[in-house]
């Protein structure tokens, strides 16, 4: 891969950028740490357009990472319903905790890594964008250039890494890294991929070959299991019960409405006024949604009227929709 290479790549990202509001224009001063930290832990498995407005309500309500540190875990786990993958967000709070004890970032992917919930390539990405660190920020996105740049149709990430650091120039790390990362979300997309656009084509083996789709070769998934689960809606004087789940485990310190505990075998549920479907990472759930008079274990009641400032997450959101929904249909 020549040189030329990285500077088209480059120059294609100055005259292209996405215009994101944790980042900095090309050749323009770092951006702020915090921003650049918070916007990946944010990214992980969730779309750019989906964390932009959750970010900007991040950072109005916690504008640093002294505050956001000083913040409760009940706050911010309930600022962070609906994005998803929760253990994300106790993972922040930890991580927020921890720096405002070391006083400020530490500066290199090796020091990042050894945070709560930064892994291989959020340090990799913070040190290269915040601080200019030649680090090899390789994710799904990179990986996939990477691949097809190279022909690699089952790529080690190892091998990707070095193809990475054997590609990025010495003085704007940074530049490239959100250059991979555009070219790869934008333009080298898994399905259609806009050879024609991709400042890369002269180089990519996979595009010279006519069939970049299939490289790489994509992994089989694993089917998903399936779960059953109960939640009771507990309505008194315009309020519902609500508790907070178990510390550890899935939507771990999230409100929730109180139920069962979820497992694979189907049960019937008397006076369920209907289930939803939801579908986590790693299984699917029927969740049915139980009317019951009496609260369910340690909680508090909470007006419906204000359910949007519970901090539920959306399998709750959802059950609370049902019940609205059947009520206005009855």
């Amino acid at each position: 891969m020549t040189a030329n290479a990285a500077q088209r790549l480059i120059q294609h990202y100055v005259d292209n950028f996405r215009r994101l509001p944790w980042r900095s224009p090309p050749e323009a001063p770092a951006p702020d740490p915090y921003r650049v930290w918070l916007s990946e832990i944010m990214l992980q498995q969730t779309t750019v357009a989906t964390v932009k407005p959750r970010f900007e309500r991040f950072v109005t309500r916690w504008p640093t990472i002294e505050a956001l540190s000083a913040a409760s875990g009940e706050d911010i786990l309930g600022e962070w319903a609906g994005l998803g993958y929760y253990a994300r967000a106790r993972n922040l709070i930890a991580c927020a905790r921890e720096l405002a004890r070391l006083g400020a970032f530490p500066r290199t992917a090796v020091e990042l890594r050894e945070l709560p919930g930064i892994g291989a390539y959020t340090s990799a990405a913070i040190a290269a964008i915040a601080f200019g660190e030649r680090a090899p920020a390789v994710d799904i996105n990179v990986e996939r250039v990477i691949a097809r740049l190279h022909a690699l149709k089952q790529p080690a990430r190892s091998e990707i890494e070095r193809l990475v650091m054997d590609m990025m120039p010495a003085d704007r790390p940074g530049d490239f890294v959100q250059a991979m990362m555009d070219v790869g979300a934008t333009i080298c997309r898994p399905k259609k991929p806009r050879c024609g656009d991709c400042p890369l084509n002269v180089d990519c083996a996979a595009f010279a070959s006519g069939d970049p789709e299939s490289i790489p070769q994509r992994r089989q998934k694993a089917a998903r299991p399936h779960q059953h689960g109960v939640a009771y809606w507990i309505e008194r004087g315009g309020s519902v019960w609500l508790v907070r789940r178990p510390a550890r485990g899935l939507l771990g310190e999230m409100a929730a409405l109180p139920g069962s505990e979820w497992s694979e075998a189907a049960r019937a549920a008397a006076n369920a006024i209907g289930s939803i479907r939801h579908v986590f990472t790693h299984f699917s759930l029927d969740l049915s949604i139980v009317l019951r008079a009496e609260p369910e274990g340690e909680g508090w009641w909470h007006p419906i009227d204000q359910l949007e400032r519970a901090g539920l997450p959306t399998l709750y959101r959802r059950a609370a929709k049902l019940v609205t929904e059947a009520r206005l249909a009855a």
